[in-house]
């Protein structure tokens, strides 16, 4: 894990204290804003939750499949 690798998790995790939908994306995003608008703090831990759980790699690898 190299510096700029870390730097961005830093700043996903930032951008999901302070607006949780930020630190989804597609589908998540959106649940992501439901859970937001019922309360901040639901919004603060699925943005966590998402961050973690989901590895970018796969995403990365299922998007470059989508342009074949």
């Amino acid at each position: 894990m190299g510096m700029c690798s870390c730097c961005c998790r830093c700043l996903e995790i930032m951008c999901a204290i302070l607006l949780p939908p930020l630190g989804c994306c597609s589908m998540e995003f959106w649940i992501n804003v439901l859970l937001t608008i019922l309360g901040y703090l639901p919004g603060v831990l699925y943005a966590a939750y998402v961050m973690c759980s989901v590895d970018p790699d796969r995403v990365r690898r299922r998007g470059d499949s989508d342009d074949d």
